[in-house]
């Protein structure tokens, strides 16, 4: 959520001059009880805010947390990424090799290997638990030039990867654990073909359990766009609102978690969908809390973690933190 360099205004926050008028399995779900996630008993003993840093110029970004309560954040002001856990109050530097000359970190997600996958600038890497350095691919170029990867989410087979500078969907194959090469993989372009190619602006991306659709979020369009990913077919999450344009976002069954920091009040949005992700309804608006212009979230147990970018003063006041708020659709299916 760096500064686009073309704009004044501040990324992801950006008002769109021409406005039209983690993948969960059985399995995974299974391991989150094994582990035994805190229930909303349990929570109350739990931080309600986390300091991530207390480092100038770290401006907290992205942030995963595996189902035994550990959690990541990255760092946008210096491309760091950071570790914790759910039941301590402060995070450290995770010693993620190979990062020194990636300036931003933005996505941070885990996969069920406990593998930590990231995405900044034009690369998408993979660490494991260690901070040893598995794997580093490459965006190319595209449409409009260089990539600034924005997020990431993890299937089966893949892990699909958002681009902030171009309106791409980029893709990496994964077979028996092994991360293919980082190649576009759909231009998005053809959902809505008259508007400026340079401010689709694409966010957070989420998947359902099955991996066979995605929802990619566009700040420029002010919209979330779903993906079926094998005919590749786009079309627009109906939600019944003017202004839907998130940044980070959660997919849980059918209910999608969403921050939105412009177009509407600061805050997380949550919404029911229907069975085929393609329309849903606005259930809950939590803006009245402890935020400080947010980017994104994840979930574990009964509570959401919401982090705290101060991108919209840059570099912010330290300490950086993370807010973490009661989930309200705890033991709702």
């Amino acid at each position: 959520m760096r500064r686009n360099p073309a704009r004044t205004a501040p990324r992801r926050v950006l008002r769109n001059p021409s406005r039209p008028a983690a993948c969960l399995t059985v399995a995974a779900t299974l391991l989150t009880a094994l582990a035994g996630v805190p229930g909303p008993a349990a929570a109350r003993d739990l931080p309600d805010s986390y300091v991530v840093s207390r480092a100038p110029g770290v401006l907290p970004e992205g942030i995963a947390i595996t189902p035994d309560g550990t959690m990541y954040v990255s760092s946008d002001g210096t491309g760091a990424l950071y570790r914790g856990r759910v039941g301590r109050p402060d995070l450290a530097p995770f010693p993620a090799r190979g990062l020194e000359g990636r300036t931003s970190t933005l996505g941070v997600h885990t996969d069920r290997r406990g593998r930590v996958l990231s995405v900044g600038g034009a690369t998408l890497t993979v660490h494991d638990r260690q901070g040893r350095l598995l794997a580093t691919r490459t965006a190319p170029d595209g449409p409009l030039g260089a990539p600034d990867l924005n997020d990431l989410v993890v299937t089966r087979d893949a892990v699909y990867v958002t681009d902030w500078a171009n309106p791409v969907v980029l893709r990496a194959e994964l077979r028996g654990g092994v991360l293919g090469p980082l190649e576009p993989w759909l231009d998005i372009r053809s959902a809505f073909p008259q508007f400026p190619a340079q401010y689709w602006l694409l966010n957070g991306i989420v998947t359902n359990d099955e991996g066979t659709a995605l929802l990619v979020a566009s700040n420029g369009t002010e919209a979330v766009w779903r993906i079926g990913t094998a005919a590749k077919d786009v079309s627009r999450l109906d939600l019944g609102e003017e202004s839907f344009g998130p940044d980070g976002m959660v997919l849980r069954g059918r209910t999608l978690y969403a921050v939105l920091n412009y177009g509407a009040p600061h805050g997380v949005y949550i919404a029911r969908l229907d069975e085929e992700l393609r329309t849903g309804t606005v259930t809950h608006r939590l803006t009245d809390g402890p935020f400080d212009l947010p980017t994104t979230l994840a979930r574990h147990g009964c509570r959401l973690y919401v982090v705290n970018s101060q991108l919209d003063d840059p570099p912010g006041r330290p300490p950086y933190t993370v807010s973490a708020i009661p989930d309200p659709t705890c033991g709702r299916g």
